[in-house]
């Protein structure tokens, strides 16, 4: 099996320097010796070393232009509009909070934003801005340092790009087809220019792969200093693009499977010993597994130093996590260490979002179960969040000596401390989950009925074991029907005060949802502990915060009435995202790909397969070819497989997602169909030419042809529809008299 381009670069090195780089540049494109012979002309060879010299001047220039192009189209109005677009009402927020060292929740890793809050302090940016909503004027806080980084790393793909096609095909005019692809493609601008996560990932996406590539052609001389070099900046990425998103384990992906083939293929060669074998394969456990596992570890490191004041995630996290937050009520504080009777407690539910068990006076509305009073679940702290742990006959515990501890299996009694109403339970459907049964508070002082019997449970502990404050799990049976305390997650109507939703559970399977900590604890009666002892390691915290990433994660779906993203749509640019303004009096801005440029992206897809299986055949079947002409079926295959595979990867999985979808996570597998349009263009070139097929139009070459068109194309659909990422005020495009009129090709389409 042979390694990705291995076979291509030795063949590329048996052909004469002056053959491979005739002419510079143009040469690179491998089709010089065609074009000499065409012309019958005659040429004086030159020293390899100034052909060599000329190309690589050549490829420099290339880069410099594409990087220039590419930083003019992202930083060109980079400060309109000076107000908030779509979803820097969040990440802007977060780089707030890391300036002011405010702890918060979000379902993503935290590289991203703490990059944005470095670049905001070094702008000059003091963390102030409020970040309330989509629309809200900037003013005078510099913003620019923010917005100015996610473009620059924007501004990174093209370029990125380009030196990957370029090494997969050795063929200037697909890289530079690949390049333009990105260059000019309006919703890579877009995305590139406000306060995302998408760019930085997507930088980290590209640089891995170009990384690996680089790797990939060292591969004939192991163990040197360039080989070390691209291992371990590949492993370096690769912890770049999970610190940011978990969509980075996509192209974690890719790169193992890459690795997987390269070793399987040292494996089968007789001429590698198997000591040298074992280097081979501790170099990679080292380079792209402990190294980024390593590097990422450090990236929450430092991620938990910063964010040590209490500030808004606090709810979402465990007890013992927010006790480690300064100006929490947890930190610093002392407490009983174990659950007594006759102590009052705060119960807080385990589940992200699910609240402080809860109780006021109000009463559940007529029609709707028991008119009993209100059992729910408050996202903050309250007076009414308070719980008096009784005795199964209603006594309190306030006996002479040290009061009795609370232990698995017991039967309890919580009487709401305001309102000295019994947490109570009955057969009646609960509010909204009707499957569920209703919680209230019932009787008076303490005095209740058989309902108000619950058996305490300790999540993995077994008969007699304490109830610790903090840390211990537990779970709520009701004696009388045997379901379990739950908070379902859904708010109640305004007879609820948009509170959360309590319900007793028919269905006992252990969930964050029916579990609950005691995170505050009230016993005069019983020794203080400092929570000091209890804070969690840092293992354990780093356990928990993805714990609650994971489940925020899988939590997300859409709301009522709100319009989703199906993957479907993203390929064809079905639909794109208002990023600013509605109407025509506003400043809009419209997240929507360059339809031309997807919609080749998608066509030159279907050519690759199609050439693909082609040249697969045809070497199956030993169809007669040069040696060189074998060699570039390799490349075909091999340089556009691995970027075939890197679309499939960074887009099929979104089909498997049951959370809510939107159209910008397409974009890191448009990186792939942009890249892989580049050596399917090229591979169709080559194969014109390989079966002898003489296309042209009056004197100019099909190909050549092609290019020019492509060009054309590109630039003037880049022309039409860069109003959508510059921004554009004025009447809609249904309108006669707008400048987008016309240009509505979709009726999807809402600009």
């Amino acid at each position: 099996m042979e390694s990705l381009y291995c076979t291509r670069h030795r063949a590329h090195r048996e052909i004469p320097p002056a053959r491979r780089r005739r002419g510079g540049c143009r040469g690179a494109d491998h089709h010089g010796e065609e074009r000499h012979a065409a012309t019958g002309r005659e040429s004086t060879a030159e020293p390899s070393s100034s052909i060599a010299s000329r190309g690589g001047r050549c490829r420099s220039r290339l880069v410099l232009l594409v990087s220039v192009l590419s930083l003019c189209t992202r930083f060109y109005r980079i400060l309109e509009p000076a107000h908030i677009c779509w979803d820097e009402t969040h990440f802007g927020k977060m780089g707030s909070y890391y300036i002011n060292r405010t702890f918060f929740f979000d379902v993503h890793p935290p590289l991203g934003k703490m990059l944005v809050g470095l670049a905001g302090h070094l702008s000059g940016y003091d963390g102030t801005f409020p970040f309330v909503k989509p629309g809200d004027g900037y003013e005078h806080h510099k913003y620019w340092g923010m917005r100015g980084f996610c473009a620059l790393l924007g501004s990174c793909l093209p370029p990125l790009a380009y030196l990957t096609v370029l090494e997969l095909s050795q063929s200037t005019p697909a890289a530079l087809v690949a390049a333009a692809a990105l260059v000019f493609d309006t919703g890579c601008i877009t995305i590139s220019q406000y306060i995302l996560l998408d760019p930085i990932l997507m930088f980290f996406i590209m640089a891995s792969v170009l990384s690996m590539v680089k790797f990939n052609l060292q591969a004939n001389r192991p163990f040197g200093a360039p080989w070390w070099l691209w291992l371990v900046l590949t492993g370096a990425n690769l912890a770049g693009a999970l610190g940011v998103k978990f969509v980075g384990l996509f192209v974690i992906l890719l790169v193992g499977l890459n690795t997987a083939g390269d070793l399987w293929r040292l494996l089968g060669n007789v001429d590698v010993p198997l000591v040298e074998f074992g280097k081979h394969l501790l170099a990679r456990v080292l380079g792209l597994i402990l190294l980024p596992l390593s590097l990422y570890i450090v990236i929450f490191a430092v991620h938990f130093a910063v964010l040590n004041k209490s500030g808004p995630g606090d709810g979402f996290f465990s007890s013992a996590f927010q006790s480690r937050l300064v100006g929490n009520n947890l930190h610093n504080a002392s407490m009983p260490e174990y659950l007594a009777y006759g102590s009052t407690i705060t119960l807080k539910n385990v589940r992200i979002a699910g609240g402080y068990l809860h109780s006021h006076w109000h009463l559940y509305p007529e029609g709707v179960g028991a008119r009993q009073q209100q059992v729910t679940a408050y996202l903050h702290k309250d007076y009414n969040n308070l719980w008096l742990v009784r005795r199964q006959r209603g006594e309190d515990g306030e006996r002479s000596g040290s009061p009795d501890l609370v232990r698995h299996g017991d039967v309890v009694r919580l009487k709401h401390k305001e309102t000295t109403r019994n947490l109570h339970s009955h057969l009646q459907e609960a509010p909204l989950t009707k499957k569920h049964l209703q919680v209230t508070g019932y009787g008076f002082n303490g005095t209740g009925d058989l309902n108000d019997l619950w058996q305490v449970e300790v999540c993995g502990g077994r008969p007699g074991d304490l109830v610790k404050v903090l840390r211990s799990k537990v779970r709520l049976v009701h004696r009388s029907t045997g379901c379990v305390l739950y908070s379902s997650g859904k708010t109640l109507p305004k007879w609820g005060w948009e509170q959360v939703e309590v319900t007793c559970s028919p269905y006992l399977k252990e969930t964050p949802s029916s579990q609950w900590n005691i995170e505050d604890h009230i016993n005069p009666r019983l020794p203080n502990i400092s929570l000091a002892v209890l804070k969690p390691s840092f293992l354990e915290i780093l356990l928990e915060s993805h714990i609650v990433m994971i489940r925020g994660n899988s939590g997300l779906k859409p709301k009522d009435h709100e319009a989703v993203s199906r993957p479907w749509h993203w390929p064809i640019n079905y639909q794109g995202l208002r990023f600013s303004g509605v109407n025509e009096t506003e400043y809009r801005v419209y997240l929507l790909g360059n339809p031309v440029i997807w919609w080749f992206n998608l066509l030159c897809i279907c050519l690759y397969v199609v050439m693909a299986t082609a040249v697969a055949v045809a070497l199956q079947r030993g169809v007669a070819l040069s040696r060189q002409g074998q060699e570039r079926c390799r490349v075909l295959l091999d340089g556009g497989g691995l970027l075939l595979l890197g679309w499939v990867l960074h887009y099929l999985p979104f089909y498997t997602m049951g959370r809510i979808l939107y159209y910008h996570h397409y974009f890191p597998a448009m990186l792939f169909n942009s890249m892989l349009t580049g050596p399917g263009c090229w591979g169709q070139s080559w194969l014109t030419r390989l079966c002898n097929v003489a296309w042209t139009l009056g004197t100019v070459p099909l190909d050549c042809f092609s290019r020019c068109c492509d060009s054309l194309f590109t630039l003037s659909s880049f022309y039409l529809f860069h109003p959508l990422s510059y921004g554009m005020r004025g009447p809609l495009a249904h309108d006669p008299t707008s400048p987008m009129a016309g240009l509505k090709w979709m009726d999807s389409w809402e600009f």
